[in-house]
């Protein structure tokens, strides 16, 4: 008896030490498999961003795929938790594995002999997505990702899983991810989901093609109102809640991805490459507004016209808008090309530098008469826009009225080789029509700039006359509280902004509140309009892309007005220029009488005398390097020319001498640039360094 009643004891201990040793087996075999790769995980979108780390344009990831990063932190917690629900909901307990819904699927497939049901928990969902099988659904199968689900949760926890689903889980087509697919169906970021939102975005991974919103908009509400079912019944929802739900429209197509920036974006992708992440220095409300605005006008103007406009706060060199055409998808205006970039003739903007530079060089000032009337110099002979003339004016009356004739008499007091180098120097691309010299020709245009050139020359002037780098990249913006490179002597600056602040404006728009200019250029081909506050500088083109003639093309009607609707849409009142120091204000009366009134090259003096000595800086010469201390006083002196003598320190005048020396106090070390101009005036400098 004891015998008999011993053996169903030994085969029940065999059978359980069978299962043990099998169990055992099984933990180990699923132990040791190892983790997926990341495989396409990391094979990310190309993300551009504004400096509010904004999304302005996403690309394709090498594969083709939208595949947008994005963690749990930045996705509806709501989406979280009905996912969880509906998916997994033990997922935060569970090892990777869930037990009980292991067990549940095997024993289904036992009686059945197939896969009835997955038993799938997230991760599995993860791991499968890390490393697809095309095979059919098989117990081999699942028990790889049953493995993998293990390990992949030991190396990248419940965190990393669920950043990993966010990123993989398909949406139909080449959308993967919660982010892609919210931007695709709903134009919007993840962040903040409707109830009907976040569950439809549960029930599409499910079978993505079947129940893409874009191809099935049926499948697509039925599966979302199935998942709306499940959650009412796990009491993650409220009914009433659910019902409200159900009312929500379902997307009936994909919407285009944000593409703000187009051209700055394309060239900041370049810059990380596949799969990186640049962010750009531009605030996207703004630039969406300009865009807009740059829309709207170019429709105005009249078909195959375009505009490009730029924004930048000239205290930093920071872009913070960059608008390279008015359409970049439409052909017709050639949209795809950048015209912030593109070199163009700059009809008369660059006459406020001509100014500078004379008023600088001490050839004129501000209250200098100067006569506009029919003149030729040589074989040019320039006219008015207008045709008009105006007689005798003032020089900052002919800048703000942007006359023709005393600007190209300036320039040939000036120098036009003077004027290119100055321009260059200062980091503006200056281009010339083939080898020869510069002609008086350049001061109405007769040269090539681009859009960032102006704005760069312009955020000089409200500098105080020194310019930095505009750039859209922050690695790429220079120290703002350096020297930058030399325009104009702070003095001759304030001088050329204060006339451009008197620039009559555009009809309705209230005038002497921006400093800005206009410049139309040869047979109507551009439209330009630059202007600055004591913040931000704005440049503006409109015109053709292939550069041909545009009728009635005008700077001040073309261009000015989007410039003023541009300052308006920046967002805060504008901020008023910095007053004139006492040095730059000097009334006709105070001027030397050799600067009361321009005398053009080659003419005699008023009483028909002969010319004098050519004038020279004698001491300190160009280019010397002088030993003197703070607070000491350095004699000046000038060598030719005719008295009385003004000199100028950093376009700071010295009281008039008659004699050719004069006394200057030396502030500190440094760089300095001394400018005397004669009784006749003509004028000389040297630029030296103190120790």
């Amino acid at each position: 008896m004891a015998g008999r009643s011993s053996r169903p004891a030994r085969l029940a201990a065999s059978a359980l030490l069978a299962i043990l040793v099998a169990g055992s087996a099984a933990a180990i075999s699923l132990a040791s498999m190892p983790a997926p790769s990341p495989g396409r995980a990391d094979k990310l979108s190309t993300l551009v961003l504004d400096r509010d780390g904004r999304l302005l344009r996403p690309f394709t990831a090498v594969d083709g795929a939208w595949r947008l990063p994005a963690g749990k932190d930045e996705v509806d917690p709501r989406f979280l938790r009905f996912l969880t629900t509906y998916e997994d909901k033990r997922f935060l307990s569970h090892p990777g594995v869930d037990p009980l819904a292991a067990l549940r699927a095997i024993g289904q497939a036992a009686l059945h002999r197939g896969v009835v049901s997955g038993g799938s928990t997230l991760t599995m969902q993860v791991a499968r997505l890390l490393a697809p099988d095309a095979r059919d659904r098989t117990l081999a199968r699942k028990w790889r990702e049953m493995g993998a689900a293990l390990a992949l949760e030991r190396a990248v926890g419940k965190g990393g899983v669920l950043d990993l689903y966010l990123r993989l889980a398909p949406y139909g087509g080449n959308l993967e991810g919660v982010r892609a697919a919210s931007l695709a169906y709903f134009g919007k970021e993840p962040g903040r989901l409707s109830v009907a939102e976040a569950a439809l975005l549960v029930a599409i991974p499910q079978a993505p093609e079947a129940r893409r919103p874009d191809r099935d908009v049926a499948a697509a509400k039925a599966a979302r109102d199935h998942v709306l079912d499940r959650l009412v019944a796990a009491g993650e929802l409220a009914p009433a809640e659910a019902a409200y739900a159900r009312e929500e429209p379902v997307p009936t197509g994909r919407r285009p991805f944000p593409n703000l920036a187009a051209h700055a974006a394309e060239a900041a992708a370049l810059r990380v490459g596949p799969g990186g992440v640049a962010r750009l220095t531009l605030k996207r409300d703004l630039q969406r507004a300009l865009e807009d605005l740059a829309r709207d006008r170019a429709r105005s103007l009249g078909p195959g016209l375009s505009v490009a406009i730029l924004v930048a706060d000239h205290r930093t060199g920071a872009i913070e808008a960059s608008v390279g055409s008015a359409d970049y998808f439409d052909a017709s205006r050639a949209g795809s090309l950048d015209q912030t970039r593109a070199v163009r003739s700059p009809g008369s903007a660059l006459k406020p530098f001509i100014y500078g530079f004379a008023f600088e060089n001490g050839v004129a000032a501000p209250e200098t008469l100067i006569e506009d009337r029919p003149a030729r110099f040589g074989a040019y002979a320039p006219r008015n826009f207008d045709e008009g003339f105006h007689g005798t004016v003032s020089c900052a009356q002919a800048l703000a009225l942007s006359l023709n004739i005393p600007a190209v008499a300036l320039l040939e007091a000036v120098g036009p080789t003077r004027f290119v180098a100055r321009l260059r120097g200062a980091g503006a691309q200056v281009s010339l029509p083939g080898v020869e010299a510069p002609g008086l020709a350049v001061a109405l245009g007769g040269l090539g700039v681009r859009l960032v050139d102006l704005a760069t020359l312009y955020a000089g002037l409200a500098r105080g006359g020194a310019t930095t780098p505009l750039a859209d990249d922050p690695l790429a913006l220079a120290d703002p509280a350096g020297p930058g490179r030399r325009l104009l002597d702070p003095i001759a600056a304030a001088q050329v902004a204060a006339a451009l602040l008197k620039s009559p404006p555009p009809q309705a728009a209230l005038g002497g509140r921006i400093a800005f200019k206009t410049g139309t250029s040869y047979g109507y081909r551009d439209a330009w309009a630059v202007g600055f506050d004591g913040a931000h500088v704005v440049a503006v083109w409109a015109g053709r892309p292939d550069g041909a003639s545009s009728a009635g093309l005008v700077g001040r009607d073309a261009a000015a007005p989007i410039l003023f609707d541009a300052f308006a849409r920046l967002g805060r009142d504008v901020v008023p220029l910095s007053p004139e120091p006492p040095e730059a204000l000097a009334a006709l009366s105070e001027l030397p009488q050799a600067l009361r009134r321009f005398r053009p090259v080659g003419t005699l003096a008023a009483d028909g005398s002969a010319e004098a000595p050519p004038l020279a800086v004698a001491f300190p010469p160009d280019g010397a390097r002088v030993e003197v201390g703070a607070g000491s006083e350095l004699t000046l002196k000038a060598a030719g020319g005719v008295a009385p003598f003004r000199w100028l320190v950093d376009g700071r005048p010295l009281p008039p001498q008659r004699r050719r020396d004069a006394a200057w106090t030396v502030a500190g070390p440094g760089f300095a640039r001394v400018t005397v101009t004669d009784g006749a005036g003509a004028t000389a400098s040297a630029n030296v360094r103190i120790d």
